[in-house]
């Protein structure tokens, strides 16, 4: 498994459905890139000007919203996840 360093996490991507409300299916080709993962992993965060880690605000398990062209994607035994800064994801889904 990955395992993130200083304030990065590590998010499963999570795909929309591929059909709409009505029963159309949507091609790849007209979908958006996915926004939304869960937290697989996450950094130990970065040091302050007084040598201090920054606690990090997401934890193991939380299912985000992230930034669209954030990260860089990975593929791992068939399975998308992005590696982010912290400072990527926008929100913690509830």
């Amino acid at each position: 498994m990955l395992k993130p360093l200083g304030d990065r996490i590590v998010v499963k991507v999570i795909e929309d459905t591929e059909q709409t409300s009505g029963g159309i299916f949507i091609p790849d080709s007209a979908k958006e890139k996915p926004q939304k993962g869960e937290v697989v992993a996450v950094g130990a965060g970065k040091f302050n000007d007084n040598g201090e880690r920054e606690p990090i605000d997401v934890k193991t398990g939380d299912t985000i919203l992230y930034a669209k062209y954030a990260g860089t994607d990975i593929k791992m035994d068939g399975v998308e996840y992005k590696i982010l800064s912290v400072k990527d994801a926008l929100a913690i889904i509830e």
